[in-house]
């Protein structure tokens, strides 16, 4: 099992000029190491960021998108995988961080703890490739090769709880709406 702080520093290695599109704690992670703000997408609502990752990656087929869930939200919105294998978006690369529980909320198990297998779900689904990573240098040693894939791919990688037990209503409010970082996002885009 990996650190999830590690991973999400192996990405930020390989990411080029992709859009990371990120939610819930993987969100966090990611605002941790990025050093590119104007590229990434942080999205709050548990379940959503990857059909809004998905219809980026539908509607600039030139740009690389990443979008790291978490596998709680995953659980929130499986038909997403589908519309995606249907779709076919051959830029999108969607890694799901598997940590077992609801993080955020305060660590209850997700449904299906130990049981489900997020690549078997995109596998059957249709994606073009799906992998899972329990090892940190594994991760490493195969990153760069799977970035160059023709997507959707999925990425499932196992890692550490970071369980918040700070409840919602004490915690910093977002210092922006996810509407003006996708605005942003876009601006950016458009001045290439």
């Amino acid at each position: 099992m990996m650190k999830l702080n590690d991973a999400v520093n192996v990405l930020k290695q390989h990411r080029g000029d992709a859009v990371v599109v990120t939610c819930m704690s993987a969100g966090g992670a990611w605002a941790r190491v990025s050093d590119r703000p104007e590229r990434d997408l942080p999205i709050r609502p548990m379940g959503k960021a990857s059909n809004i990752a998905f219809g980026l990656a539908m509607s600039r087929p030139d740009l690389k998108v990443i979008m790291l869930d978490g596998d709680g939200s995953l659980l929130m919105n499986l038909g997403t995988l589908t519309t995606v294998a249907t779709q076919k978006p051959e830029n999108f690369y969607h890694f799901v961080m598997e940590n077992g529980v609801y993080a955020i909320t305060g660590g209850q198990p997700i449904p299906g703890k130990d049981v489900v297998s997020f690549a078997g779900f995109a596998k059957d689904a249709g994606y073009a490739a799906c992998y899972e990573f329990d090892d940190l240098e594994e991760l490493s040693l195969n990153i760069g090769k799977i970035l160059q894939e023709k997507g959707p791919v999925l990425i499932n990688l196992k890692v550490e709880a970071e369980i918040s037990n700070t409840p919602p209503g004490l915690r910093p409010a977002a210092r922006r709406d996810w509407r003006d970082n996708l605005r942003d996002v876009q601006a950016h885009l458009n001045k290439k």
